[in-house]
């Protein structure tokens, strides 16, 4: 059997360049060279281009909630989605298909999973995940003493992106895959003792956060038995949802 190709390292500059246009559509300067290895390289920044994210998402829920909550949770939906291009709802949408007509056929599921083309499943998902985001955010847009939380939740949910691809088999071909090629133990670690000690100061609610990457791994595992890149997307949107949630919980429980 030969060997593989050599590749070079990725410079910390271009693992932080991929990571933005990977996560993001924000303008960044084109690399001129590419290579598949370097995307699981790049996942070491997942985390803090994360925090780019909820700066955006916090300034931008900020800003409308002068005027309005609701155009300040409108404002910040939009941003949310139009920043990132909807890459991770598509992967609910597409793991919400295969789910629905999957019918206990693993053959049909990774079918539906690669069809482009988007079912009512996939149709019903998006929207009770938007309509979630839009009233969850108003909600927090009426606490503005919570709104700092949304500084750290892309960040969280990013992060448990790398957990999950580290800790489960993948299941297909793709950018999960290669997220697990190279795991991140280091990265992952700093991160989490970071989101920890900033949700301490910002956001205690967001000690909890861990929860819930440990549900949806949990729900992979007893379901599907491993991970897709889209199960990874589909998992950012479950646990933004869940944490917009959980940055709630002071409000409602202890009248914070």
């Amino acid at each position: 059997m030969s060997q593989p190709t050599a590749v070079p390292a990725a410079r910390w500059w271009q693992s932080l360049i991929l990571a933005i246009q990977f996560l993001t559509r924000l303008p960044t300067p084109q690399l001129r060279t590419f290579h598949p290895e370097w995307l699981a390289a790049s996942a070491c920044w997942f985390a803090p281009v994360g925090l780019l994210l909820g700066s955006l998402l916090w300034l931008g829920v900020w800003l409308g909630s002068l005027h309005d909550p609701w155009l300040g949770a409108l404002a910040g939906l939009l941003l949310w989605i139009g920043i990132t291009g909807g890459l991770h709802l598509d992967g609910l949408a597409d793991l919400s298909d295969a789910m629905g007509a999957a019918h206990r056929s693993r053959e049909r599921f990774f079918e539906v999973l690669k069809d482009p083309h988007v079912g009512s499943f996939g149709v019903i998902a998006l929207i009770c995940a938007i309509v979630s985001k839009l009233v969850l955010l108003m909600l927090l847009a009426s606490q503005p003493q919570q709104l700092p939380g949304l500084l750290l939740l892309p960040a969280w949910a990013r992060l448990f992106a790398l957990f999950w691809s580290a800790t489960l088999p993948a299941l297909a071909p793709g950018s999960g895959e290669r997220f697990a090629w190279q795991p991140q133990w280091r990265a992952q670690a700093i991160g989490l003792l970071a989101l920890l000690g900033l949700s301490l100061w910002l956001a205690p609610a967001l000690l909890l956060a861990p929860l819930a990457a440990l549900l949806w791994r949990g729900w992979l595992k007893r379901k599907l038995g491993g991970m897709t890149g889209d199960c990874l997307g589909a998992g950012i949107e479950v646990c933004e949802i869940l944490l917009l949630g959980v940055l709630l919980l002071p409000v409602h429980l202890l009248g914070a």
